[in-house]
């Protein structure tokens, strides 16, 4: 059903990603209900490992709730910048077997195959390859699905999790999907599947046989695709993608700020945090983006456009207290603030701009490289503005 039932894509997803690092750091967590996340108070689950899932705590979950279903788990923050070094090792590895890499995230990944069956052999036995050389170099497990479709593989890779392996064939397609479940069906959420359900629709197969016109008129050209992906028909190529599209950093705060000054330190805070990791990629961003959720949960983001790129915190920080004055921070209570960079180039696609006005950018250029060489040295907290000294999360 495929375009080409030639191709050979491979989805790998690491199993319990991030309790999987805490373990792998720390071996006395072993077998233990390991979840990371927020604070206690306010923060949400990030991942919890699968002993943790059994209590019914899962990803995006309130940890006050995480908290209740498993009183006596582990709870430990996230580590980013860690997870972040293992992975890079994991996709290296993926990168051994092929070119084409899609990342989705820091754990999981399309791989197209179809071009490394005669140096490798089969798309099964470079996926066996590949969760043994990652298990062998990190100590750590990854789940694949093999597939002639993104669509298939994504499925696959998660019906024998942790450390499992499935492999759909190209004729073997319907019969692995036609008796699954709709929720199984990657992109579909509650509200889509209720309104399925209505139509008593329940599994891929029931969706396959549904009349088009009727899909059409309950879902749109949405119910079009629906129908083509529960047949197992996905055109899309596997597009690898090196540069990460935004670099952020956001805090939930265990107490809501009231203070516009507050909140400005807290920015200021993020915004170095931002621009050290940039530095830190090469790269230099153009567009600022503020993101605030009040203590109602209601939502916003303010963007600014810069007229260059850049990696400098003053900069992001300056345009997000600009933003800061098209919210109400400062007259209603905040849950959370953010800040994020995207519109990301490389500095060697920057580097003509920075000569441009004088010397003013190179002296920052300068400093910046020396803050990030005393940081790297002796930690995040070595160097930082003055105001952040004495930085509480109950100032007014």
């Amino acid at each position: 059903m495929n375009s080409d039932p030639h191709q050979s894509i491979i989805h790998l997803d690491m199993d319990a990603f991030y309790p999987a690092v805490e373990v792998l750091d720390n071996p006395e967590l072993k077998g233990k209900p390991v979840i990371v996340g927020g604070s206690r108070n306010r923060g949400v689950v990030s991942s919890a490992s699968y002993e943790a899932r059994k209590f019914g705590v899962h990803s995006a979950q309130p940890m006050a709730t995480a908290m209740r279903l498993c009183p006596h788990g582990i709870y430990l923050p996230v580590r980013m910048s860690r997870y972040h070094e293992v992975s890079d090792q994991i996709f290296e590895i993926f990168f051994r077997f092929t070119p084409l890499v899609e990342g989705l995230s820091i754990d999981e990944a399309f791989l197209d195959v179809t071009g490394s069956v005669r140096l490798f052999g089969r798309a099964e036995d470079i996926a066996r390859k590949i969760k043994e050389t990652v298990f062998k170099e990190t100590g750590l497990t990854v789940s694949a699905g093999v597939a002639p479709s993104k669509f298939v593989a994504k499925i696959a890779s998660d019906m024998d999790k942790p450390d499992g392996l499935t492999v759909v064939p190209p004729d073997g397609v319907r019969e692995f999907l036609d008796p699954l479940p709709i929720r199984k069906m990657w992109g579909v959420g509650k509200v889509t599947q209720d309104a399925l359900a209505r139509l008593n629709i329940h599994t891929f197969k029931d969706l396959s046989q549904m009349q088009l016109q009727v899909l059409e008129k309950h879902f749109g050209k949405h119910g079009i695709k629906m129908q083509r992906l529960a047949m197992g028909m996905d055109e899309r190529e596997v597009v690898p993608e090196h540069d990460a599209k935004s670099i952020g950093h956001e805090d939930t705060f265990e107490k809501d700020i009231i203070g516009l000054g507050l909140a400005k330190k807290e920015l200021l805070s993020q915004a170095h945090r931002v621009a050290h990791r940039m530095r830190q990629e090469q790269v230099r961003g153009e567009t600022v983006t503020l993101k605030v959720k009040y203590s109602d949960f209601t939502r916003i983001t303010r963007s600014a456009t810069l007229s260059e790129a850049t990696d400098d915190a003053s900069v992001i920080y300056s345009t997000a207290c600009a933003l800061l004055d098209k919210t109400a921070v400062g007259k209603r209570p905040v849950r959370l603030l953010g800040i994020s960079i995207s519109n990301l180039s490389t500095d060697s696609e920057s580097q003509l701009s920075l000569f441009r006005e004088g010397k003013s950018p190179l002296k920052r250029s300068k400093l910046n490289t020396a803050l990030d060489s005393i940081q790297e040295k002796f930690g995040n907290k070595s160097i930082r503005p003055g105001t952040l000294i004495t930085k509480r999360r109950d100032e007014p």
